[in-house]
């Protein structure tokens, strides 16, 4: 099927179940349900209705029960309001990206507080050598004595006195 269609058809089907679960719906368990995502197969037949829930584990537990009990309800309704010949059949799925989300956002608090720590360890502290270990144009003198120090000056010196030989 057209990827469009697909995608046009899992936007409508998410809409459907916003409303339902909003007016329709009036099951007790069902705790304060968002309608995240929801995909559809290439071949219409199957859509995956992901949601979140804010709230404990138990009341997770519950949402997820009500949507299971209330899904030839929306199915229906979702056959209705779309006029596909076929009504793709629902999996309602609990998202995790919230959760992932506020996990990393936790994660990332904690590096911005040890980064301060580090900071703060780290304002009275000076480099170790000097404070400009490069060499500048002008520096011919430190360049003499680096040569003297390795030895270059004496091979040189045999260079030129070979050349001049020849």
């Amino acid at each position: 099927m057209d990827a469009a269609r697909a995608r046009k058809l899992a936007d409508r089907i998410q809409q459907i179940v916003a409303e339902m679960l909003e007016r329709r719906i009036k099951d007790p368990r069902l705790g304060f349900v968002t309608v995240t995502d929801t995909k559809i197969t290439g071949d219409l037949r199957d859509a995956t209705v992901f949601y979140t829930v804010f709230g404990s584990e138990a009341e997770r537990a519950d949402t997820a029960a009500a949507l299971e009990s209330a899904k030839g309800v929306i199915r229906s309704e979702v056959g209705r309001q779309t006029g596909v010949r076929h009504t793709p059949t629902l999996t309602f799925s609990h998202d995790p990206l919230p959760d992932n989300a506020r996990h990393l956002d936790g994660l990332l608090a904690e590096v911005r507080a040890r980064d301060e720590e580090i900071a703060k360890k780290a304002e009275g502290a000076v480099h170790a050598g000097e404070p400009d270990p490069y060499r500048k144009p002008g520096d011919e003198d430190l360049e003499a004595d680096d040569d003297l120090l390795s030895g270059d000056i004496g091979a040189e010196s045999s260079d030129r006195a070979g050349r001049s030989a020849q």
